[in-house]
């Protein structure tokens, strides 16, 4: 059982590190500053982009990283 925890772990940091990478950045630059960073159709409607969804599935994942390691860390299998 320990095995198997220990393989799910794995896969989860893996899949969690590549979401990461994947993402955005936060800021758009020095444009972004200078310019005023004026409201577009895709900074109104973040809540149903694939950005949105890919923060959505690394919060999920780093939960169950967390619980996983806990549990791995505890030693109960």
């Amino acid at each position: 059982m320990k095995l198997a925890l220990t393989i799910v772990f794995l896969l989860v940091a893996v899949i969690m590190a590549v979401l990461v990478l994947s993402q955005e950045g936060k800021s758009n630059g020095l444009s972004s500053s200078i310019g005023g960073g004026t409201e577009t159709y895709w900074s109104k409607n973040k809540g149903r982009s694939k950005e949105s969804k890919l923060a959505l599935f690394t919060t999920i994942l780093a939960i169950l990283f967390f619980v996983i390691a806990l549990v791995l860390s505890l030693g109960i299998f």
